[in-house]
């Protein structure tokens, strides 16, 4: 991954729906070869997926949550990773180290669809308790800063 890529990258964090001409002008390329660049970052796996940032709020998804789950037992196979994805208001779901076993974070339009929400975990195999955390306001969200590389850091 070259300088180019990382600008190119961080043009379509900004906005991807620019046309090719327009990216390639914006990091010193042909249309074409901004094509072609584009392209092979989405073989590669880098680019994992194009999308639109909704508001929550707009779409009554206005509360969130972080949530730890405790087990007792390992919680990063399949099973459990397909019970979480099941529950489509579990946005995003992480193993972590620490005195949990996953971070999961949840998006409903109610406290009381994000206590049903905790329900449904609760049921999960393995699941023995949880600590919720609401989010009141948010401050900002950030994409991944790609430009920076982390090699020249060192």
């Amino acid at each position: 991954m070259d300088d180019t890529d990382r600008a190119l990258l961080a043009e379509l964090q900004a906005d991807a729906t620019l046309p090719y001409s327009a990216l390639g002008k914006a990091v010193g390329l042909s249309a074409g070869s901004a094509h072609e660049r584009v392209r092979k970052l989405r073989e590669r796996g880098v680019i994992r997926r194009t999308t639109v940032d909704v508001d929550p709020a707009a779409v009554d998804r206005g509360v969130l949550a972080f949530v730890m789950l405790q087990s007792n037992a390992w919680m990063g196979d399949p099973p459990t990773r397909d019970a979480l994805a099941a529950i489509p208001e579990i946005q995003e779901a992480h193993i972590v180290a620490g005195s949990s076993s996953l971070l999961v974070k949840i998006r409903t339009p109610t406290t009381e669809q994000l206590q049903a929400v905790l329900r449904r975990v609760f049921d999960i195999d393995g699941v023995t308790g949880t600590e919720t955390i609401v989010v009141l306001e948010t401050f900002f969200e950030r994409p991944l800063n790609v430009t920076d590389d982390p090699d020249r850091a060192r």
